[in-house]
C-alpha cells in the first residue's frame, strides 16, 4: 500500500483537539469517546469545525459540549494530518490550555478522565498519540504530524517538531 502524496494532500474534514493540562497536579483532562470516529477510545475533546468558525473557537465549543468545561486562552501546538485508506482526509489543529472554568461532567458524547501526565493510556488511544502527545502536554512542543491509517491500524507516520513562534 503506497504512502499518501502529502505534497498534494487536501483535507476533506477540518477538526480540533484540546487538551486541558492541570500543571500543578501534573494531570490532563482526557475523554473516553462515546460515539463517532474513535468511539470507545481515549482522546482529548474536540470535533469538526463549523463553517465560519475558527479552529480555536471550535476547540473551546467542543470541549464545552463534551465536558461542560470552558478552556481559557488555548494555545495551538500542532497539526495532525490523517489519511485513511477509506478516503477520509482529516486535518486536526491541536490545542493545549492550562486554565479553564467549570467542572468536567459526563455527557452523551464523552466520559471525563483526569489522567496523570506520566501515565497516559496509549494502549487505549489512537496509535499516533504515542509519537507526539507527551511532548505537547509535558514539554509544550509544537509539531506537524502526518499519519496514514487503515481503520485503527497505523500504516506510516511522519513527524516534524517546529520551533514555537514568538
Amino acid at each position: 500500500m503506497s504512502s499518501p502524496d502529502w505534497q498534494n494532500w487536501r483535507p476533506t474534514v477540518l477538526a480540533t483537539l484540546l487538551f486541558i493540562v492541570d500543571e500543578s497536579a501534573e494531570r490532563v483532562l482526557l475523554i473516553r469517546k462515546k460515539r463517532g470516529l474513535g468511539a470507545g477510545k481515549i482522546n482529548g475533546p474536540g470535533g469538526k469545525i463549523d463553517p465560519g468558525e475558527t479552529s480555536e473557537a471550535c476547540a473551546i465549543r467542543e470541549t464545552q459540549e463534551e465536558l461542560g468545561v470552558t478552556a481559557l486562552n488555548p494555545a495551538k501546538h500542532g497539526e495532525l494530518w490523517f489519511q485513511f485508506v477509506d478516503g477520509l482526509c482529516l486535518h486536526v489543529d491541536v490545542f493545549r490550555a492550562t486554565q479553564w472554568e467549570g467542572l468536567p461532567v459526563e455527557t452523551a458524547e464523552a466520559v471525563p478522565l483526569w489522567t496523570c501526565l506520566s501515565e497516559l493510556p496509549f494502549q487505549e488511544m489512537w496509535a499516533d498519540d504515542r509519537y507526539w502527545l507527551a511532548e505537547v502536554l509535558v514539554e509544550k512542543k509544537h509539531f506537524i504530524g502526518k499519519f496514514h491509517f487503515d481503520g485503527d491500524t497505523l500504516l506510516s507516520q511522519e513527524l516534524v517538531w517546529i520551533a514555537a513562534s514568538a
